[in-house]
């Protein structure tokens, strides 16, 4: 077990699939702070020391009689008794315990492992949306910005004939939406902030450092696909408790059979007074042996049968999940491919929308009229815009989850 001293350090090691260092980071502050990960690690260390419990000797025992009315013998009268016996399990016995124990601590460490890689994955799950958030942010700032110069070229037209007051009001109401649209922004950035920081353990206020900016990273067919099964935690844990299971009924075989024990017994024999013969009170030491006998057999029948229904049921659990996580990276591709698809649709609709957005606005300049659809093109292009911006901050996120179900080492 000395191997999983060194397993932890690469444990909290790791790199991710990001432009953003800043992720990276994160991941190992939550690693090192979440406590949810500490307590599983815990169970792991105390898994651990189950190990040299089964393989224990059982105790000795030490006992003592006194003869209240002693009991004469030929050298004299029994004084008193001490009696030492130990106890020896059925070859093998306590080697087959170890290994169980053995292999449920492996179990633990993978449940651990399992555990991390999914704090990975909630974290970045939390890091994507806050990214959404400072995007969509500054993209109703720049949207502010441009309705504010609207409205000055809207209020001068009309002051000067050349446009319509119904202009100036249309403007009015896109202003006042774009406010309640950032002001609710504002908003949500506390329980985004709170919900990522609580994953770090840490002050819920504490600033989170974001990139400017996400990159789509493609990923080739069947991406990390081999690995769906050969080194997935879960699917591990489940082989192990399936072993130890195995261990188990080994050993309540050969705890149905004889204990073997070796004892002493010390004889303390007082001095005759009425007799002078050769060894007159001289103590007496008996060695003993002991068989037990295992006669009550239900116990044991039923503490193997316990075991083999466990490995059944161990088996039938990883079945399902290797067909679980089959299903579910057939299905985290196929999104991959959907953010894909749409952050190139936006991407197109953004260009086009603009270049129809300079025509409009071309020829609003010219003739003060049809000043509704360049208002129209405008909003067309936020939204299209903050489309873009879900699709990549989901497509980053897909990407975690893909790596958290290949368990992709870090």
């Amino acid at each position: 077990m000395k191997k999983h001293r060194q397993y932890i350090l690469v444990a909290l090691c790791f790199s991710m699939i990001s432009q953003a260092q800043n992720l990276e980071d994160y991941f190992r502050q939550a690693a090192a702070n979440n406590p949810g990960l500490q307590a599983q690690y815990k169970n792991f260390e105390a898994a651990l020391q189950r190990t040299a419990q089964v393989s224990s000797l059982p105790d000795p025992s030490l006992s003592f009689g006194y003869f209240i009315s002693p009991v004469e013998t030929r050298l004299g009268p029994q004084m008193a008794r001490f009696s030492l016996k130990q106890m020896f399990p059925w070859f093998g016995t306590l080697k087959t315990q170890e290994k169980a124990a053995s292999f449920l601590a492996e179990a633990k460490y993978q449940e651990f492992l399992e555990a991390r890689n999914y704090l990975y994955y909630q974290v970045a799950a939390a890091y994507y949306p806050l990214y959404e958030w400072q995007r969509f942010t500054a993209i109703e700032e720049e949207n502010l910005k441009i309705l504010e110069v609207y409205k000055d070229i809207t209020t001068l037209k009309f002051q000067n004939g050349q446009g319509e007051m119904v202009d100036v009001l249309r403007v009015e109401i896109m202003l006042q939406d774009a406010s309640t649209n950032l002001s609710i922004l504002q908003g949500k950035k506390t329980p985004l902030t709170s919900r990522f920081n609580q994953l770090l353990n840490q002050a819920e206020n504490e600033k989170v450092v974001l990139p400017d900016s996400l990159f789509i990273l493609k990923v080739p067919a069947k991406y990390r696909k081999d690995s769906l099964l050969a080194s997935n935690p879960l699917i591990d844990l489940l082989s192990l408790k399936i072993q130890a299971s195995k261990a188990r009924e080994e050993a309540a075989i050969k705890q149905g059979l004889p204990q073997l024990g070796i004892g002493l017994d010390y004889l303390m024999i007082g001095q005759r007074s009425d007799v002078q013969i050769a060894d007159n009170g001289k103590d007496a030491l008996m060695p003993m042996v002991s068989v037990s006998l295992p006669i009550f057999r239900k116990k044991h029948k039923a503490t193997r049968k316990e075991a083999q229904l466990m490995q059944e049921s161990f088996t039938l659990q990883k079945e399902e999940a290797e067909n679980k996580l089959r299903f579910s990276y057939n299905l985290i591709w196929f999104k991959i491919q959907e953010q894909l698809e749409l952050i190139k649709l936006y991407q197109g609709q953004i260009k086009a929308s603009k270049q129809s957005l300079n025509l409009l606005s071309t020829a609003y300049a010219n003739s003060g009229k049809d000043f509704e659809d360049v208002l129209r093109m405008q909003q067309q292009i936020l939204k299209y815009q903050k489309m873009k911006v879900t699709a990549l901050a989901e497509y980053h996120i897909v990407i975690a989850e893909l790596e958290y179900i290949t368990a992709k080492s870090y």
